[in-house]
């Protein structure tokens, strides 16, 4: 048998390593040179983990890129379609609306170039007051109370007002960012805030620091009308979340994905898709809400294709992806 000297050994090696680095650098030659992911409003649980996991991408990949707070689902899916943004947040009820051209942004237009990436979280609808205000249950909110939705166009704004006139809630609708309201709450301009976000709700956080609030819950009549009528599933806010709460509860949720347009390159969503959901922990140091941003919950995408990269990804550690949410 032949033996190679030393120094014939290192130059092979060395051969071989920058060969693997050329095909490496080669594999990044169709990778967008810079990354945005759409989240929502300060203050809201969109804008942390978005931020965050934008910032893990960046570092852990070498690229540069960075979250960006917009008007939330509605708008993240649009901005995703048109290619202004590569990655983004949403919840499952304004994604198939958005590919059955139901969107409020685009009437009309199926937003089809969105695909899947992987589960983060489910959103509870659930609703805050003031404690002074005397509102412990929906039932107490008075007629013609101003009740903030959040963002324009967001997840909030979107189901939580049909949910309350469901609900038969008489009230005067107003927007904004989640930081804002709570302000406005904590200043008497508003009477109740109708929060959709993952929780703990950074704005709630704050908010019971700085004073008295209800946590009100649905009441399992109200629960079981809302999730005859909305995409919604049942959910329990743990008394834990919040200092405020003394048990835990009763809400209606709904499903968040991250998503890539689906025309980025299948490496780079890969890589993107291998690096969220086999670094758990590195994904609840973001927020703890991270805690089920794991594989096995891919199965509460019913409705958007995934991208390849991350069919990808999942096919090759066990997990079948079903073929209609193929491209």
């Amino acid at each position: 048998m032949r033996l190679l000297s030393p120094r014939l050994l290192a130059g092979t090696v060395a051969g071989t390593l920058l060969v693997a680095a050329s095909a490496a650098a080669q594999d990044r030659s169709d990778w967008p040179e810079n990354f945005t992911v759409g989240t929502a409003s300060q203050g809201g649980t969109y804008f942390v983990y978005g931020s965050g996991w934008a910032n893990l991408i960046a570092d852990e990949l070498g690229l540069s890129g960075g979250g960006e707070v917009t008007g939330g689902p509605n708008q993240n899916l649009a901005l995703v379609h048109t290619g202004d943004i590569a990655l983004g947040l949403t919840t499952m009820g304004p994604a198939a609306e958005a590919l059955a051209g139901e969107s409020p942004l685009a009437p009309g237009v199926p937003l089809d170039n969105v695909c899947a990436l992987f589960p983060m979280y489910e959103t509870p609808f659930s609703i805050t007051t003031l404690a002074d205000s005397d509102i412990e249950s929906i039932a107490d909110i008075p007629d013609g109370a101003s009740i903030g939705f959040g963002p324009a166009a967001s997840t909030s704004d979107t189901y939580f007002p049909a949910i309350l006139e469901e609900l038969g809630v008489e009230f005067d609708r107003r927007n904004g960012g989640w930081n804002d309201l709570g302000g406005q709450l904590q200043d008497g301009l508003i009477d109740v805030i109708a929060f959709a976000a993952g929780i703990p709700i950074p704005a709630v956080s704050q908010l019971e620091v700085q004073t008295d609030i209800n946590i009100v819950e649905f009441t399992e009549e109200e629960q079981a009308k809302v999730l005859e009528a909305f995409p919604v599933s049942p959910f329990m806010i743990p008394a834990s979340t919040y200092q405020t709460l003394e048990a835990d509860a009763r809400a209606v949720s709904m499903w968040n994905f991250t998503i890539a347009g689906c025309d980025l390159p299948e490496d780079f969503v890969y890589e993107i898709t291998k690096l969220s959901l086999e670094n758990n922990d590195k994904m609840m140091d973001i927020h703890r809400s991270a805690a089920t941003s794991i594989p096995e919950n891919f199965q509460y995408n019913t409705v958007l294709p995934f991208h390849p990269g991350a069919v990808r990804w999942y096919e090759e550690n066990g997990y079948e992806i079903p073929d209609d949410l193929k491209l």
